[in-house]
């Protein structure tokens, strides 16, 4: 539901279908099985807080008509177990629900009994997730997509962790393989033409600035050592001492984004323990591989996939699906995970198939891995494309975007839309001081209760814990409407860790914002009531307590004053 609380409605449903039975006991409802039907939040809350059509998918079974049901059923009904105070039976055999007032006390006294708790649950309980996101290649920093998978990626965590779930976050470093040999072969370029101008940097290496830098360091270090080693030696050199700068540079600007990991898993570590080779004879083993011209291919056809796949060249050399198959391998059986989370860009579409192949080959249910596809980033500036770094005159990165976008704004923007779908991340906004900037606009609301609190204080009312009687005098449509969204928190992080869309978070608490400056331009907080002031300012502050929960979870700031 929306916006009235899972268990409210679940309650409901239990006395609908209890009332059905006793009926159909006493012989005045068929004894027939009972069709699903729904109960929900009708268009016009005139006609109720809630309304089911139980009497018009009963129909059939029981033989005679909706509003027959309908006047059965509310004749055997009990609301005792509810929050329901009265019904109505509407049109063709609608019945509509009317809540009462300790159904709204309770959620704003739920809110305050339980403070920074309130919209956790056990959800997921005893389920061990492992999420790996960005991953980017080590061998250069990371650009604007890497910003959205980051921000994607920790709020997922979070959002499941908030969900009940034991959640480790990892980044795979490809520290092995392709891109690793390219990166020696530039940094080798770099370093011979410190010594010798001559020397040509190969048409596909790396060409970045912060190639040439290392290079220059590396030598201020070690001078000539390396000029007359072999070819081996210099590259291996190179990258012992280049590669691990990287990655603490993935780590710090990572940091700065408020995403920091359990695991930092390295590739290499794959291959210096066996792993590659054993994931080799698992899959021959399995009796989904074959042999040709002189390469070992992977029957993934047999799963679904377009074509085979090449696991071992005719050279001996695997390719980079079988270390991407140890590391899922390793992440589901060796350490046990329930569930392996990968966030890929929209590039990996078509690997989706061949490495859920590869689990279902080695006896894995492939339902344990989820892929979520991450589409591109536009960044918008002054209404046009923006590609370039004015300071490097490259690519942005990570990086260059936090130095001109609040970390705060970039989080949250980046959530706004669904992993699946492009999107434009427009920088003017996302710096933008005002109620168009969406994070400004919830981060406002806050800050606007906090004021509201210190006012009120210094006017010698301090907040109180109410009673039911007291909170009942919260009776306004404002009122209702924004306490009606406080109670669907819980059930929205259940909903978005389900789905694995944090998107639904950031909604969320957009419309609490909303809801919120709806209830405040139309409703006084201290008025001459002492009693419903008290009852207002309850609801403001469980009000502050469900924005900064949302904003703590996205680890966003919630500010005092703005």
């Amino acid at each position: 539901m929306a916006n009235i609380s899972k268990k409210s409605v679940e309650a409901l449903k239990a006395e609908i279908l209890r009332a059905i039975e006793k009926a159909k006991a006493e012989g005045k409802l068929a004894d027939a099985e009972v069709p699903d039907f729904v109960i929900e939040i009708p268009a016009d809350r005139k006609n109720g807080d809630l309304a089911t059509n139980v009497a018009m998918v009963c129909a059939r079974a029981f033989r005679t008509s909706p509003r027959n049901i309908a006047q059965i059923i509310t004749e055997n009904l009990s609301l005792e177990n509810t929050y329901a105070e009265r019904y109505e039976i509407a049109g063709p055999g609608f019945i509509n629900f009317f809540l009462s007032d300790r159904y709204y006390s309770d959620i704003v006294m739920n809110v305050t009994e339980e403070g920074e708790s309130y919209g956790k649950s056990d959800f997921g309980k005893g389920k061990r997730i492992l999420l790996e996101f960005v991953s980017a290649n080590p061998t250069g920093p990371m650009h604007i997509g890497n910003a959205r998978g980051g921000a994607l990626g920790d709020c997922l965590a979070s959002v499941l962790e908030c969900a009940g779930y034991s959640v480790d976050r990892e980044f795979y470093v490809n520290d092995a393989g392709n891109q690793i040999e390219k990166f020696k072969t530039s940094l080798e370029a770099r370093y011979l033409q410190i010594y010798d101008s001559s020397v040509e940097i190969p048409e596909d290496a790396y060409k970045g600035a912060d190639i040439t830098a290392h290079a220059e360091a590396f030598n201020k270090i070690y001078g000539d050592k390396y000029l007359n080693t072999t070819s081996e030696e210099r590259r291996q050199a190179l990258c012992d001492y280049a590669l691990p700068i990287n990655i603490a540079n993935l780590k710090a600007d990572l940091k700065k984004y408020r995403v920091e990991y359990d695991n930092w898993f390295l590739e290499s570590s794959l291959h210096n323990s066996g792993a590659v080779s054993d994931i080799i004879e698992k899959l021959r083993e399995s009796g989904h591989t074959y042999e040709l011209d002189g390469a070992l291919w992977f029957r993934t056809t047999d799963f679904g996939d377009d074509k085979d796949r090449v696991l071992l060249r005719a050279n001996g050399v695997p390719t980079y699906l079988v270390p991407d198959i140890a590391y899922h391998y390793n992440k589901l059986v060796t350490r046990g995970y329930d569930t392996a989370i990968d966030i890929l860009g929209a590039d990996h579409h078509g690997y989706i198939p061949r490495i859920k192949a590869s689990v279902q080959a080695l006896g894995v249910d492939p339902d344990r891995l989820d892929i979520i596809i991450m589409q591109m980033v536009r960044l918008i500036k002054d209404g046009d494309v923006y590609k370039l770094s004015k300071r490097s005159g490259k690519a942005v990165t990570l990086n260059t975007l936090i130095e001109e976008v609040p970390v705060d704004a970039a989080r949250f923007i980046f959530n706004m839309r669904e992993p699946n779908t492009q999107m434009d991340f427009d920088i003017d906004l996302a710096v933008a001081q005002d109620s168009q900037n969406p994070v400004y606009y919830v981060q406002y609301a806050h800050a606007r209760i906090c004021s509201i609190i210190k006012s009120l204080e210094k006017d010698g009312i301090s907040a109180k814990n109410c009673s039911y009687e007291e909170l009942a005098l919260l009776k306004t449509d404002e009122e209702r409407e924004l306490i009606s969204h406080i109670s669907a928190y819980t059930n929205e992080v259940i909903a978005s860790a389900r789905e694995y869309d944090p998107t639904r978070i950031t909604k969320y608490v957009l419309q609490l914002a909303a809801l919120f400056h709806k209830f405040y331009n139309a409703c006084r907080v201290k008025g001459e009531n002492q009693q419903l002031t008290q009852a207002r300012l309850q609801l403001c502050t469980a009000t502050r307590t469900v924005i900064k929960n949302v904003l703590t979870m996205l680890k966003i700031n919630a500010p005092e004053s703005m």
